[in-house]
């Protein structure tokens, strides 16, 4: 049975550019895969049960993204059947990487397709977004610029360069990092053209640098070798390289107590090539 993946996403850039009145941030970023993340294995019951054969340290079930996710397509569809979930979790909790959005995502998807639910993507999407303001970038599949909290975007086309990520020991509050009193909530909007021009920063970064040294130190030592920026917020820190080999060579030098891995760059998200080639079998 073969896995159903759920990537990694990078913020190529991220600027918080207003706020609205409830509460949440505005945003402008460009989203990015990577070919690396979870993988999921879904086994279709016959009575109706949703079990996870995993589980997820301090997550209990009924908060867990990929259950919730699971039960609210069952609910929204009157599916009869039930799955037995299990999560390979390799992308880090409180990493800027989407790793539970991803998870949901993929679950909505695979679901779908294995319940023969029938749900377009559109609609997919709409019930991820009570998930996660990111989880319909995953549903959709495709790098995409991103406005308003995330849920407004357009696909963009984008170099598939390979990413250096590194992995400080910290687990970021993202709540946190956006209640934060010195989170510059300002930031001048730029254009898609200004952005492929080189512009744009993640204005998160000052504050978790500030509150997590770890995150800072990982930023500093990456900037050595290449153009270094921290992913959502935080805390991994990622640079781009030409080629597979050069992104391994400075693998090679991070010091021996800190973990990273090599990714390349993807526009197309490989959870929609799994989900062509389930469509073809």
């Amino acid at each position: 049975m073969n896995p159903w993946p759920a990537p990694a996403k990078l913020n190529l850039f991220l600027h918080v550019t207003g706020r609205r009145a409830d509460g949440y941030h505005l945003l402008q970023t460009v989203f990015q895969f990577v070919d690396y993340g979870d993988d999921l294995t879904f086994r279709i019951r016959g009575d109706g049960l949703i079990r996870r054969l995993s589980s997820l340290p301090g997550v209990d079930e009924d908060q867990d993204l990929v259950i919730r996710a699971a039960h609210m397509l069952q609910q929204q569809c009157g599916v009869e059947a039930g799955v037995e979930i299990q999560l390979e979790k390799y992308l880090p909790m409180g990493g800027g990487l989407g790793g539970g959005s991803s998870d949901a995502a993929t679950t909505l998807v695979a679901l779908n397709h294995l319940w023969g639910t029938g749900l377009s993507t559109e609609q997919l999407a709409t019930l991820g977004l009570s998930l996660g303001a990111d989880v319909p970038i995953f549903i959709h599949g495709h790098a995409a610029w991103a406005e308003g909290i995330g849920e407004q975007f357009s696909p963009v086309e984008l170099p598939e360069p390979w990413f250096l990520i590194i992995v400080p020991p910290v687990a970021v509050a993202t709540a946190e990092v956006f209640s934060a009193p010195d989170l510059i909530r300002d930031a001048h909007p730029i254009t898609i053209r200004a952005f492929l021009e080189g512009k744009g920063c993640n204005t998160l970064e000052q504050v978790v640098v500030e509150r997590y040294p770890e995150v800072a130190e990982a930023l500093a030592w990456l900037s050595n070798h290449g153009r270094a920026r921290m992913t959502g917020s935080g805390g991994c820190v990622f640079a781009p390289f030409e080629d597979k080999p050069e992104a391994q060579r400075v693998l090679r030098q991070l010091p021996s107590d800190w973990r990273g891995f090599v990714a390349r760059g993807r526009n197309c998200s490989p959870l929609l090539e799994r989900l062509r080639e389930a469509n073809t079998v």
